[in-house]
């Protein structure tokens, strides 16, 4: 059965990442678990049957094998380990020994009945700087409506073109919008729908650097890859809305203002206002500012903002 040794700090980054797509309660016990498999590297793979993440991890591989252990015990066990190199050791019966220095723990396996993660055909693809994805991911993700009526709003559209990617969300009360040039302006443009859940965990296997992410769009499931790291989900069906239409494009009224000023104050007038007390922010535009209020049974607030 599978035996290998690895760093404590790469083991322990690698059970965290894939414990992201393990199920917290399932009908097949296998998925509450982390598969582990070691061939000529050591992966490590969580799926919930919407998505799956599975990473590679640098390892000693002594023995080739798999087995599937519980994500919570398996990575409390590793947190808990001192910072040395980690001996994994399962025998036939599926009990897996750990020591680490001192310490030593047992674990016994999860039934091997772990399902395949799908397979992602290679119909279209792309590469955007992985810092790039992560922010624009972070600045559409809170307009991903949550309302299950209508499935294919509940994730964001992307849509590559020749030089540019655009992703769009928007759950009936907001549209966000970003839209970021491409490095490559070969190949055909396409576009799909990933569900805002999966995208969530796309932000955080993202790193702030140059690096690059591919986005492969199969026929009913996409593939993000970074680094060592892929994560696959279903592809949301369905009519997403016509959002160039939806915004509007004579402006006549136009204001700058002042991020960080308008944040302050936007904070400051909040003050009264919670999920009990609900209460709209009154702004009221003048010369050269904004005035904010908000009032609700706890009280009111009041503040001013310049602007152009």
């Amino acid at each position: 059965m599978l035996r290998f040794s690895c760093e404590k700090a790469l083991l322990q980054g690698a059970v965290n990442t894939a414990s992201r797509a393990v199920a917290a309660k399932s009908s097949i016990p296998a998925l509450e678990g982390i598969l582990l498999e070691g061939g000529d590297t050591l992966t490590l793979s969580g799926y919930n049957m919407q998505t799956g993440i599975r990473t590679g991890v640098d390892a000693q591989i002594q023995s080739p094998g798999r087995i599937v252990l519980s994500a919570r015990l398996f990575g409390e066990m590793i947190r808990k380990m001192p910072d040395d190199v980690i001996v994994f050791d399962a025998d036939d019966k599926l009990t897996v020994h750990l020591t680490c220095g001192d310490a030593s723990f047992e674990i016994i396996g999860l039934s091997d009945d772990y399902p395949e993660l799908p397979e992602v055909d290679d119909q279209f693809s792309v590469d955007i700087r992985q810092g790039t994805l992560k922010a624009m991911i972070n600045q559409t993700s809170f307009a991903v409506s949550t309302n299950e009526s209508r499935p294919v709003h509940t994730g964001s559209l992307f849509e590559v073109g020749d030089k540019d990617l655009t992703v769009v969300s928007v759950d009936g009360f907001r549209l966000a919008l970003r839209r970021e040039p491409l490095d490559r302006s070969e190949g055909g443009a396409f576009k799909f729908v990933a569900p805002g859940s999966a995208l969530n965990e796309v932000e955080k296997i993202c790193e702030d650097s140059d690096e690059k992410i591919t986005i492969i769009q199969g026929k009913r499931h996409l593939l993000f890859e970074a680094g060592s790291t892929q994560l696959i989900c279903r592809r949301l069906e369905g009519e997403f809305l016509d959002y160039k239409n939806a915004i509007p494009r004579n402006n006549p009224i136009r204001l700058t203002v002042d991020t960080k000023t308008m944040l302050g104050s936007l904070d400051r007038v909040s003050v009264v206002i919670s999920e009990k007390l609900k209460s709209p922010v009154r702004c009221v535009f003048e010369n050269g500012r904004v005035m904010l209020s908000a009032r609700t049974g706890a009280g009111e607030a009041k503040d001013i903002c310049p602007l152009d």
